[in-house]
């Protein structure tokens, strides 16, 4: 499993020109389930992205959580995350989830973060979306599950 986490000060979500998701301040959440994912790399990510320090402190040093500065999260399902593009110029999907296992991986790491307190907004899985955000910083982090 693979989360682009970006720091934000604000984004937004549109599906069929309309706004489903939006947050202020938080972290964008890109998500992309494997084929070989699990709820266990779902709960790792889940602790990982609550215990991320990314924002600054009153000395200007990146120490606090979200949970420090009333953060929220937009997650949005993207599976061409697990895109494999060593051959060729077309990139493979090969590795990513069903959308049957990756739509329940998806909602169990997003309900995993709503169980550690965050408001979590979302976009619609399976769906063609168009996201806006503005990069805070800018500050972009990738996590995998694999790398734990």
């Amino acid at each position: 499993m693979r989360v682009i986490l970006q720091r934000v000060s604000q984004a937004s979500v549109l599906v069929d020109e309309k706004i489903i998701g939006a947050i202020k301040k938080g972290y964008l959440l890109l998500v992309g389930v494997g084929k070989d994912d699990t709820e266990e790399d779902c709960d790792y990510l889940a602790r990982k992205v609550s215990q991320m320090r990314l924002f600054e402190d009153d000395e200007g040093k990146t120490n606090l959580d979200l949970e420090a500065v009333n953060g929220s999260i937009l997650s949005i399902s993207q599976f061409t995350l697990l895109a494999n593009t060593k051959k060729g110029n077309r990139p493979s999907f090969t590795n990513a989830a069903s959308p049957e296992l990756g739509e329940k991986l998806y909602e169990y790491f997003n309900e995993s973060l709503v169980k550690k307190g965050h408001v979590v907004e979302k976009g619609e899985f399976g769906a063609l979306m168009q996201v806006s955000l503005i990069n805070d910083g800018p500050a972009t982090i990738i996590l995998d599950s694999k790398d734990k």
